[in-house]
């Protein structure tokens, strides 16, 4: 009877590890091959594991709850196959390696044999938990127990995620008071002590998994870049009519409703190529301009969380090519089945404020990009039309962009040129044009 050790499996570029939810299969479960085993979740997604084979599920290697490394076997099943001999897995990589992730990889490193031996056993005189993970960062970044135990977890009972430690890592790094070890930075932006005056009516609300995440996604990212905002009004009057008119018969020709994000999306993929240093990364002192040009669109969730799906290498698509994704990625991001790689590998983002009927915004980077768009109401003004005989006055819609840049590597200038660009994109657009 073989044994298949089960892996877990590559989830996207920028994906170093999920946390197991709900096993779906017990110890002693008949299992059919490509049958979900396992309800997991990422800082991207939540998804399932299908098993790699037919048989008996043997063992479970982790509880729900705790947090597993890509490439890490987290389960075992035997199979009746006499073909395979030999342990088999369900990932290209080979036994024990982790993929590292280039913005952690000098922290990050293989579980196996990570820890030492006194380390471990200094681990095991603490009351709480920590994951094989967390304890391999600490150990590699010298945090002693105390020190670890002091940090404020954002997981299920206060459990200390990877991102609460890396996040109290920077703070650490960049506090003026390194000696001072007790007075301890919190990870979340949330204190768990509260200090706020509470009355008898007020409610109070935990956050769930995801609205922490992105809570500290949010304040990472304002800690880190130096935000800047530049505002363009453009004027969209020939792309409203033309959408107007050719409205109708797109859904009847494609199937599918032609909203005004993809014309976005489409103006947005050409500026880009304009002014490659906005589709850029930092990596310590080195800027990273991305080749591809995969733009993030925020999406709101039914739950009122957000996330963030990705059209990959938008510049390469034409119209109806964007419209299509853009419609399959934001309906199924609403009933919640995006694959993690969906949501991964973006280089920059568009928001569509204007969705909700705000005429502009200041939108916090998406890291680890260097920029974010907001998208304003269209609004019908009055508005001075300048013509060969003179200028008049009529009716135009307007709508108001909003450009967040990282000032370490987009100077007002470049931010400006960028925003403007796109307006202008927006402005030129053909109202003859055809599909």
């Amino acid at each position: 009877m073989a044994e298949f050790k089960v892996e877990l499996p590559k989830m996207g570029e920028s994906v170093a590890e999920a946390t197991i939810t709900t096993w779906l299969k017990a110890v002693g479960d008949s299992i059919e091959e490509d049958e979900p085993i396992v309800e997991i979740a990422t800082d991207k997604v939540d998804s399932e594991v299908p098993a790699p084979c037919s048989g008996i599920l043997k063992e479970i290697l982790f509880n729900e709850g705790d947090v597993v490394a890509v490439g890490s076997i987290f389960a075992i099943i035997s199979s009746e196959s006499e073909s395979e001999n030999q342990v088999s897995v369900i990932d290209t990589k080979e036994n024990n390696e982790i993929e590292e992730i280039n913005v952690e990889k000098e922290i990050l490193q293989p579980l196996e044999n990570s820890v030492t031996i006194s380390q471990e056993s200094n681990f095991k005189n603490s009351k709480k938990f920590y994951s094989p993970l967390v304890k391999s960062i600490a150990d590699k970044e010298g945090i002693s127990l105390k020190e670890l135990d002091l940090i404020a977890g954002s997981g299920a009972n206060e459990r200390v995620t990877k991102s609460d430690i890396l996040t109290y890592l920077e703070n650490r790094k960049t506090t003026s008071n390194k000696t001072n070890q007790q007075n301890i930075i919190p990870t979340s932006n949330i204190p768990k002590t509260s200090t706020i005056s509470l009355s008898g009516k007020d409610e109070i609300i935990e956050m769930g998994r995801m609205r922490k995440m992105i809570a500290d996604h949010m304040v990472n990212s304002v800690h880190i870049a130096p935000h800047v905002t530049s505002f363009v009004e453009a004027d969209v009057t020939n792309l409203v009519n033309w959408r107007n008119k050719i409205k109708k018969s797109f859904e009847e020709k494609e199937g599918e409703k032609l909203t005004f994000t993809p014309i976005f999306i489409e103006a947005i993929a050409k500026a880009l190529r304009d002014f490659p240093l906005v589709n850029s990364s930092i990596d310590g002192d080195n800027i990273i301009v991305k080749n591809n040009i995969n733009i993030g669109m925020a999406t709101a969730l039914p739950s009122g969380n957000l996330i963030v799906p990705v059209i990959k290498n938008a510049d390469q698509l034409n119209l109806v090519g964007i419209a299509k994704t853009v419609n399959d990625l934001a309906n199924r991001a609403k009933l919640g089945q995006l694959k993690p790689d969906e949501v991964a590998g973006g280089t920059y983002t568009v928001s569509n404020v204007g969705t909700f009927g705000n005429v502009m915004g200041t939108p916090i980077i998406n890291q680890p990009q260097s920029a974010i768009l907001a998208l304003g109401a269209i609004k019908k003004k009055p508005a001075v039309i300048e013509t060969e005989s003179g200028d008049l006055i009529g009716i135009r819609h307007l709508m108001f962009l909003s450009h967040s840049y990282d000032h370490r590597n987009i100077d007002g200038a470049l931010g400006g040129q960028f925003v403007r660009k796109v307006a202008d994109y927006l402005e030129s657009f053909d109202v003859n044009r055809t599909l």
